[in-house]
């Protein structure tokens, strides 16, 4: 097996400051179902994958600076379950980005940040 034979991406792993907040967030708001839950890891089953979270703290994270945000996450559904989410996340008191959006390039989108400011995009294609 060499690197050039990898095909699949397993796991996505959010590091975090505070597992906790993200946790809630990702179960209550989103709806992700738990697979896993530990102090130092907190597992997600989300479609064929992994939506992973755990604490930002190994020597090699790196240090977290200004306000930006450090990954976007997208979830794709059907054409009208965009709007749903967006209603969902108004009703959960989630601030929204950009409200459902057709995109020229084939897209209906919405984005939105998790509590650690990742932007999070829920998406259709038209």
């Amino acid at each position: 097996m060499s690197l050039k034979d990898i095909r699949n991406l397993d796991y996505t792993i959010l590091l975090c400051g505070d597992v906790a907040k993200m946790r809630d967030f990702y179960r209550e708001v989103l709806g992700f179902k738990i697979d896993e839950d530990r102090d130092d890891w907190v597992k997600f089953q989300v479609g064929s994958g992994y939506l992973t979270l755990r604490p930002r703290g190994r020597w090699y994270d790196g240090t977290v600076s200004g306000d930006g945000a450090k990954v976007q996450l997208s979830f794709r559904v059907s054409p009208e379950g965009v709007n749903t989410a967006h209603q969902e996340l108004l009703d959960n008191s989630v601030e929204v980005l950009e409200p459902p959006t057709d995109q020229l390039f084939g897209h209906r989108t919405l984005y939105f940040k998790d509590p650690e400011g990742n932007i999070l995009e829920i998406y259709a294609e038209l």
